[in-house]
């Protein structure tokens, strides 16, 4: 088995208006939004071939981060939203995201696809993550696939069960 990398933490800095990836490099937010579910934040990704903005709600209640990614053209996806499984913790004006492996990629009214379970299990298997996270990940996986197959794929209809609505950019509330 291949070594396996740790669980990605990145942190997202509300008063400073900075995102920090997981290799410590600081971008500035052109938009963080704190409600009584989660964080929202907005802001270009300078130098990715693949997309040139993104918009994401850490929804720490769900174990979730839901990302919408602006595609460059040649590099669209089939998906309208990405969810990473993630451990939400925060430190006065910062939230910290730790990804917990698993992927869901969303086509609104469609299906889903869960990606990386392949890593979950092999960083499981090294140790970098305890039997509680692996576990929390695949329950927080199998929820959010009851939930969205439930509500037709529709992701503003399963989190209205749960009193989250998400403010897009690009997406209207109800569509």
């Amino acid at each position: 088995m291949a070594p396996m990398h740790p669980p990605k933490i990145e942190k997202f800095d509300v008063a400073a208006r900075t995102n920090t990836d997981p290799k410590g490099v600081v971008r500035e937010v052109e938009e963080y939004r704190v409600t009584p579910f989660g964080l929202y934040l907005a802001r270009p990704t300078p130098g990715r071939a693949q997309f040139h903005y993104l918009e994401s709600w850490l929804l720490p209640s769900l174990g979730l981060r839901i990302t919408d990614f602006w595609f460059n053209p040649g590099h669209e996806r089939d998906q309208d939203f990405y969810l990473d499984v993630v451990a939400v913790e925060t430190e006065g004006d910062a939230w910290l995201a730790t990804d917990l492996y698993l992927d869901l990629a969303l086509r609104l009214g469609h299906g889903l696809e869960v990606i990386d379970t392949d890593e979950l299990l092999a960083a499981a298997g090294q140790g970098l993550v305890t039997r509680e996270q692996a576990q929390l990940a695949l329950e927080t996986t199998y929820a959010t696939v009851d939930g969205l197959a439930s509500h037709g794929y529709d992701l503003n209809a399963w989190l209205s069960t749960v009193d989250i609505e998400l403010g897009w950019r690009r997406h209207p509330p109800n569509g």
